[in-house]
């Protein structure tokens, strides 16, 4: 279980980047799902330990981040949203030293870790190329196989999809599903499709704070029949805005859509429209309080 408590953060700019941040994750799938700014970063590094919160607390189990952070390192893996690397070592190389660093002293062992690793990622076959010569999804490729080594108790992934085509994103997501089985992942994310997914259990983080958190499904639900649509003209999109709780523009087969939230049907064309965990997204981030 990890238990996040009262956690605050302000940076020496004066951005608040957590605000008063309370969340209990057990094992299982959980998507941290808000918009690029949110603080969903900020709040994944003082997790893993690479900068400390002005105030509150984070426990693992037993483990204090704060007071023990080594201890928390040895069941972390953590795949960040930017990370460099070694430009003229293998894969292989790479993860065979970082394997060894975590504990596995067998060479023998360590071989086919790292194989079976190479494998699951996709990335076998390029397993003797230098890191720098590799394509941005394979590098990301890459940074999932050594936040895996070690077999961690915790896993964040934040923003692990950047940059992968579906094929390979597909097969995250069944990698990260088996993950889930024994461990705690937490998926920071802006892509909806990577929450429905995959989480059965959530939170929609906005402006340094936690807005709202359940189960995906039951969230979506709380806005049933409150959900209408209507295809609008390109120069309508700020009369609209001006006069309904718009919660997205969009366009289908050339045309374009706005979805409003109204308690009962705003006319003028309008139609009610199945909702979705998106739509919910977009409600909650635009609310001043927590729905």
């Amino acid at each position: 279980m990890l238990s996040i408590t009262n956690l605050n953060k302000t940076y020496p700019n004066g951005t608040q980047a957590l605000n008063n941040v309370n969340l209990e994750i057990g094992t299982g799938m959980f998507g941290l799902l808000g918009p690029n700014g949110a603080g969903k970063s900020s709040l994944m590094r003082t997790i893993a330990t690479l900068q400390l919160a002005d105030s509150g607390e984070i426990m693992f189990n037993d483990i204090d981040v704060f007071q023990q952070p080594d201890e928390l390192r040895k069941v972390l893996g953590y795949l960040p949203q930017d990370f460099g690397v070694y430009p003229k070592v293998s894969a292989e190389m790479m993860l065979n030293h970082i394997a060894k660093i975590k504990g596995i002293q067998s060479k023998t062992d360590r071989k086919a870790y790292v194989a079976d690793l190479l494998n699951k990622v996709n990335l076998y076959k390029f397993r003797k190329r230098n890191l720098g010569d590799y394509s941005g999804g394979m590098r990301q490729r890459f940074g999932i196989a050594q936040a895996l080594i070690g077999n961690p108790k915790l896993i964040i992934v934040d923003e692990p999809t950047a940059g992968l085509d579906p094929l390979e994103r597909n097969r995250f997501h069944n990698l990260l599903s088996e993950l889930g089985e024994d461990a705690v992942v937490i998926l920071s994310t802006h892509i909806v499709d990577d929450v429905i997914n995959l989480c059965t259990n959530m939170a929609v983080f906005n402006e340094g704070r936690v807005v709202v958190q359940g189960h995906p499904l039951e969230l979506s639900n709380t806005l049933n029949g409150k959900v209408y649509r209507k295809s609008i003209a390109k120069e309508e999109t700020e009369l609209y805005q001006s006069e309904h709780n718009v919660l997205s523009t969009y366009l289908r087969s050339g045309n374009l859509y706005v979805n409003v939230f109204a308690e009962g049907n705003p006319g003028e064309g309008f139609e009610k429209v199945a909702n979705n965990l998106e739509d919910f997204y977009f409600y909650s981030i635009n609310q001043p309080q927590a729905v």
